[in-house]
């Protein structure tokens, strides 16, 4: 008998399941270019089974706002509070990225 773990045994998780949760920066440089805006707009367009919150440094300082949008991963950069209604139509309740907005960096093919 084996003492490993076969992966199989561990539970599975689909990002589907996940309920999603946007993370909007609120550090130094994405406060300086309207970060607390951009939270502002989404906090005025709830979304039923999504999470957002205000995030500490997200590491991509001098792109924002930035935005991550978990469990996906996907990034946008430069987000502005007059696109975020786009961003919760397109994203948030159709399950479109906005290629437009999306962080080049992590999403070089858009």
């Amino acid at each position: 008998m084996s003492n490993t773990t076969q992966s199989s045994d561990f539970p599975r998780t689909d990002p589907n399941s996940s309920p999603k949760c946007v993370r909007v920066c609120q550090n130094r440089a994405c406060k300086k270019q309207g970060a607390v805006d951009v939270l502002a707009a989404f906090a005025a367009l709830p979304v039923a089974g999504v999470i957002v919150t205000a995030s500490s440094c997200l590491g991509q300082c001098g792109n924002g706002p930035m935005v991550l949008v978990l469990p996906e991963m996907v990034w946008y950069s430069g987000v502005q509070p007059s696109e975020v209604p786009l961003l919760v139509e397109q994203h948030l309740l159709g399950d479109q990225r906005v290629k437009q907005m999306l962080y080049y960096r992590f999403h070089p093919l858009g």
